[in-house]
């Protein structure tokens, strides 16, 4: 798996389910240049060797097995992991430099490639959508990149990112951005913003990793866009909730 050197800057996150806006300042990180490939993801040969595209971009990845495997591909790079898990909960150290999923900011910007819009270019040459009619993942790389140098931000599998969707209306419900090989041309948005439960296994749901510490001890409320405060400030809703509404706990 290579890393490419995203630089720090500004990018805004828009949310029009809420119609909400908010400007983030990020700190330089380094994000993958492809999603998670199969073959990178069960870990083994003999496993691997079962795979019909080694090369495609894992699928039908949960949210918990994407923070799992970055754990265990920090301990096996002798770097210290990211997360923490308890009965409850996930844990991010901000900390740490192990591999992690990255925040929607971090997404958003790294995904943009230094531009503007709501893709680096056209989607036929840059993302696998319904407009090629495939019926799976394909092999990851085959698309232009973006002047980061990042394929498949766009199209072939929708990818996990750290984020909570909407803690007030879903609760632990996980971000997923990019769309997937068999979406149309306007769910293939770097805005598009979509989710689902931790544990929820969908068949065109992969990930991408990233790695840098964003702060200076393991007690920090978050960093590059997220925070656990804010997320439990916005869950807090003091007016009724709409019926389906299950805030975070």
């Amino acid at each position: 798996m290579h890393l490419t050197a995203i630089p720090g800057g500004t990018v805004m996150l828009r949310d029009s389910r809420r119609n909400t806006e908010r400007r983030v300042v990020l700190q330089p990180f380094r994000i993958a240049t492809t999603p998670v490939r199969a073959g990178e993801f069960v870990f083994d040969l003999e496993n691997a060797s079962s795979l019909e595209n080694v090369e495609a971009p894992a699928s039908g990845v949960r949210w918990l097995d994407a923070v799992a495997w970055c754990n265990a591909a920090s301990e096996a790079e002798g770097i210290e992991p990211a997360y923490t898990f308890t009965d409850e909960a996930v844990r991010w150290n901000p900390a740490a430099n192990g591999f992690r999923l990255p925040t929607e900011a971090e997404w958003v910007f790294a995904s943009l490639g230094g531009g503007l819009g709501p893709r680096y270019g056209p989607l036929s040459e840059i993302a696998w959508s319904a407009l090629d009619d495939v019926g799976a993942p394909q092999t990851v790389g085959r698309k232009a990149p973006n002047d980061y140098g990042l394929f498949d931000t766009l199209g072939n599998v929708w990818e996990w990112c750290w984020d909570r969707l909407d803690p007030a209306r879903y609760g632990e419900y996980r971000l997923l951005k990019g769309g997937g090989w068999a979406d149309p041309e306007w769910s293939c948005r770097v805005g598009v913003r979509r989710g689902n439960a931790p544990d929820a296994i969908v068949e065109d749901v992969g990930f991408r990793a990233a790695r840098g510490a964003v702060a200076d001890s393991a007690g920090a409320d978050g960093g590059q866009g997220w925070s656990e405060a804010a997320d439990r400030q916005r869950a807090a809703a003091s007016h009724p909730l709409p019926l389906g509404w299950t805030p975070l706990r």
